[in-house]
């Protein structure tokens, strides 16, 4: 019952009061009046029956955070009646905003026997990273005299993706690793099939599409390419998900400091895979968060994980030297939350050739202590380019000539 179906409620009463206060019959007609219009619009409001079926249509498969896209709500309504008219409201997770409201029915209404399909769309952008859901779609709808509403929920909810802005880094300084460019692992690769410099005997496991024809027919016997020696450049991106590091002072979780070093660790993700490096992201324990070797779909993958990732709880996690221990080729790249000088001091990094240390929350003198143990050290601001540059990994200035891969991985997360 609205506030005005309140009024009439309590202006009937006063009226029955008042006739028999004042022995005044007539005021006992308006007062039923009153009653008969407050149960005709209860009917007219609450009695119809109501069937839908709802389905959304979100136009990117991934909304990264910071972009917009617009979401299509198609209604499958089906009553005895004329469709009811209000306003329908979708429900909003934190992690979007959005304007998903209007009037109900809209102006896209195919009416049917039994019904009617109505179709409503409304334009979102991502706040926040995360797995969130939209919906379920609230219709709201009065009778003519507005004394009731009633509000439906309708149809179920729709998964979201919000994954991690991937921002633009400054190219990388040392591309191989170790002087000398030591840091790239030589393999001899049997079966494999690659594009080689010389031809060998085909043994089962060999891609077909590597079979070298002319060698074939010169010898009789098939005969595939074989390269002598390939070159397999790696980096490994370690995600500090320890829930100590991630505290403020008054003992909450840091979710923001999280979602920057999340966004740091994307980027940088992206951003080695895009200089020819085979990536590996793990957490501090070495559990594997993603690999990228190069493939939209693994970037994709890559993204959804971390925007599922959020720190764990319980006591301090030692496992950082667990997760670079034998990492020698390549750049090491350690994104943690608070840590401290004692810390920073032991941190070992493996003889990384190239080894970086990115923190939100560096402690006194925690950046020089990392540096004396041979780490590119630097605090984590808003903009990840910043605490990249900073380190000295990235040469100045080149950002912007990276822009147009940044962009290829911000293009994985909309509509392929």
């Amino acid at each position: 019952m609205t506030g005005r179906g309140v009024s009439a409620l309590l202006t009937g009463i006063l009226l029955v009061i008042g006739a028999n206060v004042l022995a005044t019959p007539v005021l006992l007609y308006v007062a039923a009046l009153l009653f008969a219009l407050l149960v005709l619009a209860a009917l007219f409001v609450f009695v119809p029956r109501r069937r839908a079926q709802v389905g959304r249509t979100v136009a990117a498969d991934l909304l990264t955070v910071g972009d917009d896209t617009s979401v299509r709500v198609r209604v499958d309504l089906r009553t005895v009646m004329r469709e009811p008219t209000g306003r329908w409201r979708d429900g909003l997770p934190a992690a979007v905003h959005g304007s998903a409201t209007g009037p109900f029915p809209p102006d896209d209404v195919e009416r049917i026997p039994g019904g009617a399909t109505m179709t409503m769309s409304y334009p979102i952008s991502g706040v926040r990273r995360g797995l969130a859901s939209l919906g379920p779609l609230r219709l709201s709808t009065a009778d003519p005299f507005g004394l009731f509403v009633r509000t439906d929920e309708l149809g179920d909810v729709t998964p979201i993706t919000i994954v991690p802005q991937v921002v633009p880094l400054p190219r990388l300084t040392d591309r191989t690793g170790r002087a000398g460019g030591t840091a790239q692992t030589s393999s001899h690769r049997l079966g494999q099939g690659a594009d080689n410099l010389s031809p060998r005997r085909y043994v089962p496991g060999d891609s077909m599409r590597r079979i070298h024809w002319r060698a074939t027919a010169h010898r009789g016997d098939l005969m595939v390419r074989q390269e002598e020696q390939e070159s397999s450049p790696d980096a490994l991106v370690v995600l500090d998900r320890a829930g100590a590091r991630w505290v403020t002072a008054g003992g909450d979780t840091d979710f923001e400091a999280f979602d920057r070093a999340v966004m740091a660790c994307a980027s940088i993700a992206v951003h080695l895979v895009d200089n020819g490096f085979a990536v590996d992201v793990v957490d501090a324990t070495g559990v594997l968060i993603g690999r990228l070797r190069g493939a939209e779909d693994e970037r994709d993958g890559l993204l959804v994980s971390l925007a599922g990732t959020a720190p764990r709880s319980g006591e301090r996690d030692h496992g950082l030297p667990a997760a670079s221990e034998g990492h020698t080729v390549g750049p090491l790249v350690v994104i943690t939350g608070a840590i401290d000088a004692a810390d920073a001091g032991t941190l070992p990094h493996g003889g990384a050739g190239t080894p970086i240390l990115i923190t939100t929350a560096p402690g006194p003198d925690a950046l020089s202590a990392a540096e004396t143990q041979g780490w590119r050290a630097a605090a984590l601001g808003d903009d990840p380019a910043d605490a990249w540059a900073d380190t000295g990994a990235g040469e100045p200035g080149s950002a912007t000539a990276d822009a147009g891969s940044a962009h290829g991985a911000q293009e994985a997360a909309h509509v392929r």
